[in-house]
């Protein structure tokens, strides 16, 4: 049995201090156990890809979001080309 050395010190609220420390008397076992084989349990791979898909839509949500913008201005600048034209063509037949 090896004997612990180092020392990690955890934040937590006392709610979640209390829920660690029921769940370790529960299992029988010291909170510091509980907290190393949490540690040691978890892996960031399982929500990597989780997270790559959620990367992915959000770059596709903003290119798309992009495009319409574009679409949205060349819109409004072709009714603005409209416009002027069709006050051009007013001022114009005033003028006569």
């Amino acid at each position: 049995m090896s004997i612990a050395a180092e020392r990690i010190v955890v934040q937590a609220t006392a709610a979640d201090k209390q829920a660690i420390a029921d769940k370790a008397k529960r299992l029988a076992i010291p909170v510091s156990e509980l907290m190393r084989r949490g540690a040691f349990a978890y892996q960031a791979e399982e929500h990597e890809a989780e997270l790559a898909a959620l990367a992915e839509a959000a770059e596709a949500a903003a290119t798309r979001a992009g495009a319409a913008i574009d679409d949205a201005i060349a819109f409004i600048e072709a009714s603005n080309a409209r416009i002027a034209a069709m006050e051009a063509e007013a001022a114009q037949k005033r003028g006569r």
